[in-house]
């Protein structure tokens, strides 16, 4: 994917934030009241913006003392110039989650030279220093997946993988880790996969054209709850496929994202599980690392203090969380953060 960065992009994201900044009355966070600058990757997912919640909330709470945040949507030359703006503004260290994770690359080195450290969120950049990449194992996700559909289904049938955006590390990790689990676990299951550059819309389209060609459907795995979920049970709704579970047709649904929504539809017999990514702690340590790095803090390979492992990775060290199987058994589970947002 080409980059597109322009100076007119950049300077208006940069008076954006100057306006705003002067609004901007956190203080505390301690680092000697170096600003952190945040990129929200985007906004049409209902994932990010639970993970946006958060991350208000912790610098709210004084966790850091941060800048306004930019909002990069989706796209890696807004990104860029959000990046441009946020350091031209004194930000000493960021917290992106690129999308794209190759094509950020020159901007991680850029950072680097300025000694600029930055948190990647959910996604590990392909090239470029980071300090620590916040981030669940992407290639369990895909794994678990694979495991229950595979015994949902006795090891035959026929799914469908709706796959996130290939230039990202998280699409590969996933669908490189499920077509390995199936085909080595589950040869007598065939897959259909659908590359859906992580858009409901596509996604919909694409399991149109499958149930069409193959009604004897039994699975899906979306990758992204947050922008699968409803298209995709809007168009089964539509097609008279939305039944529940142990009925003849049921098509077994395991999801990635653990958002209150999916939780609903577990309860409601729509989907059967989803792989809770951990929006909570995504923000927490993001804003914990960010906090680090501008304190000189440095970390090792090996187990946490809060249950996960830090490994290292060719251009820094990644800590990766935690991400449970969410079923019926389980949706209730008090220490599940879409169950603590609700109460929140």
């Amino acid at each position: 994917m080409r980059v597109r960065t322009t100076t007119a992009a950049a300077c208006a994201a940069l008076v954006a934030l100057a306006l705003l900044t002067g609004c901007n009355r956190e203080s505390g966070g301690g680092s000697g009241g170096k600003k952190v600058g945040i990129d929200l990757p985007r906004s049409d997912s209902d994932f990010w913006n639970s993970y946006q919640r958060y991350i208000e909330q912790g610098v709210k709470a004084g966790e850091v003392s941060a800048l306004p945040p930019t909002d990069s949507q989706n796209d890696v030359g807004k990104l860029v110039s959000d990046v441009t703006a946020l350091t031209d503004l004194g930000a000493k260290a960021i917290v992106m989650a690129p999308q794209d994770t190759g094509a950020i690359a020159s901007t991680l080195e850029n950072l680097s030279r300025r000694k600029i450290p930055v948190i990647s969120v959910d996604t590990r950049p392909d090239k470029g220093d980071v300090y620590m990449v916040v981030r669940a194992d992407n290639k369990a996700y895909g794994e678990k997946a694979c495991k229950y559909l595979g015994e949902q289904l006795k090891g035959a049938g026929e799914v469908a993988e709706f796959q996130g955006d290939l230039s990202s590390i998280n699409g590969r990790d996933r669908s490189e880790a499920f077509k390995s689990c199936m085909d080595k676990s589950y040869p007598g299951i065939k897959v259909y996969e659908l590359a859906t550059d992580w858009k409901g819309d596509i996604a919909s389209a694409k399991l149109q054209s499958t149930l069409a060609g193959h009604p004897g459907l039994g699975g899906i795995y979306m990758q992204a709850g947050g922008v699968f979920l409803q298209p995709t049970l809007a168009l089964l709704q539509q097609k008279g496929r939305l039944l529940p579970p142990g009925s003849a047709g049921h098509i077994t649904i395991v999801s990635n994202d653990g958002i209150p929504e999916e939780f609903d539809a577990i309860k409601a017999g729509k989907i059967d599980a989803t792989v809770s990514q951990p929006a909570d702690l995504y923000a927490k340590y993001a804003l914990f690392y960010a906090k680090a790095a501008l304190d000189g803090k440095t970390f090792q390979e090996g187990p946490t203090d809060h249950g996960s492992t830090i490994v290292k990775i060719p251009n820094g060290y990644e800590d990766q969380l935690p991400a449970p199987l969410v079923t019926k058994a389980n949706v209730d589970d008090a220490s599940l953060w879409a169950n603590q947002l609700r109460k929140g």
